[in-house]
């Protein structure tokens, strides 16, 4: 049996697989993300902002999932997105993406890592209850007017 070939790589503006990863990415997001929720549309611009980050990952050559991340200031960062394929979930791959992202945002010496979840997604709720992430507080339709989410965030320990 061959082993599994899993690779965890940052999307950088001049690569040349940019068009190939974010083409895969949209993709993933119109089958995982409702319509008014998923980034599909503007993702390639989102990713071109200045601080703006995204690392994704692959298994056996599948792109399997990704987070992309923002560091509008030199305090906070934002986890905008992360996904993972269905055939991908319960592996410990959203917990690997998350937990790179963080540390992307660590060395950028970030205070705070901040993030929104529709309070329904119960799977993506306990992984971020898992790595550290606290309830901020509830934000009235922020998906939609009958959709809410829970701000979560996630604080470095300040040495």
């Amino acid at each position: 049996m061959a082993a599994t070939s899993i690779v965890l790589t940052e999307l950088h503006k001049k690569s040349t697989s940019w068009d190939k990863v974010v083409d895969e990415i949209v993709s993933l997001e119109k089958k995982i993300f409702p319509e008014h929720q998923s980034l599909a549309r503007s993702i390639d611009d989102e990713l071109k902002k200045k601080n703006s980050g995204l690392i994704y990952l692959e298994i056996d050559g599948d792109l399997a999932g990704y987070v992309m991340y923002s560091c509008p200031s030199s305090l906070c960062a934002i986890i905008i997105e992360l996904a993972v394929k269905e055939n991908y979930r319960r592996q410990g791959h959203g917990d690997t993406l998350l937990k790179a992202a963080i540390e992307k945002c660590r060395s950028k010496r970030i205070h705070r890592v901040s993030l929104h979840v529709d309070p329904l997604r119960t799977p993506a709720m306990n992984l971020y209850k898992k790595l550290g992430f606290q309830i901020d507080t509830l934000v009235k339709a922020y998906y939609s007017s009958d959709r809410d989410a829970y701000r979560m965030y996630f604080d470095f320990d300040q040495v």
